[in-house]
């Protein structure tokens, strides 16, 4: 499967104050995230008297996936960068494609989050409380198991969506920011939109249950956005394969057609490792 041919990042404009500052200003690296498998830097970024703080993944950085051998980590992150604005929901922090001092590489806006909201817990007992779904058992040392569970929070329900609809394969705790005005982030999106079923999750809280009204609308929407043509299918194309576009529209069908939330495939182990 060829990889798709690389192109300049996004262009944007002065109504794109966000992504036009990741995109054109001056990259400052202050230090590495150690405990990142790849390359991970945090960054400041400047631009005509503007500054805000970033994470840079340059591509020279990446570690090879044998089963990712098509595009780049990078290019996977700003895909699904662009996948969550077309639902509407931003879920994803602005990301976009440029150059940087180690090459071409994504930079994210950095999301400050709160410490203080909690959405996942290991909790004793066989059920979760009202207020929590649960995912599965863990053990947690000693001969003991506990209830691994998760809010059951209409952000994360979204959030469930998109990482269906991009094929995540690898929604780990640690890569949820709940922010102090309310919102809710997701970040480290490299190992996604793959034509095989990858889904890796700690969201199966909602397996098998029917999707909101809500979420039937935005993939009809998206359904409707992929066509062969439309901006968002061109823009997916000139950062995934043919192939993984395509796979895209068929899981959005898909889960339209089922109208719920899938479940673990069995083909593939369900929760990833570490989970956070």
């Amino acid at each position: 499967m060829p990889a798709p041919e690389r192109i300049p990042p996004r262009s944007v404009t002065a109504l794109d104050p966000v992504l036009d500052l990741l995109s054109h200003g001056e990259l400052t690296v202050r230090g590495r995230i150690g405990e990142a498998s790849n390359a991970v830097l945090y960054c400041s970024v400047s631009l005509d008297g503007q500054e805000a703080h970033c994470v840079y993944k340059p591509v020279a950085g990446e570690r090879p996936l044998w089963d990712f051998p098509d595009g780049t980590l990078a290019q996977r992150e700003v895909a699904a960068y662009e996948l969550s604005e077309a639902t509407g929901w931003g879920l994803v922090p602005p990301t976009v494609l440029r150059d940087g001092p180690y090459g071409e590489g994504m930079c994210q806006l950095w999301i400050e989050a709160d410490p203080a909201e909690g959405l996942l817990a290991l909790v004793d007992g066989e059920e979760p409380e009202d207020g929590w779904k649960a995912v599965g058992f863990a053990e947690v040392g000693e001969g003991r198991t506990a209830l691994l569970v998760h809010a059951d929070d209409p952000r994360l329900r979204r959030l469930a969506v998109l990482d269906a609809v991009i094929n995540n394969g690898d929604r780990k705790g640690g890569h949820l920011l709940p922010a102090s005005d309310g919102r809710l982030y997701a970040i480290d999106h490299g190992v996604t939109f793959n034509v095989d079923d990858k889904l890796r999750t700690l969201l199966w809280g909602w397996a098998g249950e029917s999707l909101t009204e809500e979420a039937v609308t935005v993939l009809g929407a998206l359904d409707t956005a992929l066509d062969d043509g439309a901006p968002l299918a061109v823009r997916l194309a000139e950062l995934i394969t043919a192939e993984e576009v395509a796979a895209v529209r068929a899981r959005v069908r898909a889960l339209l057609e089922t109208a719920r939330h899938p479940v673990p495939s069995g083909g593939w182990p369900a929760i990833p490792w570490p989970p956070v």
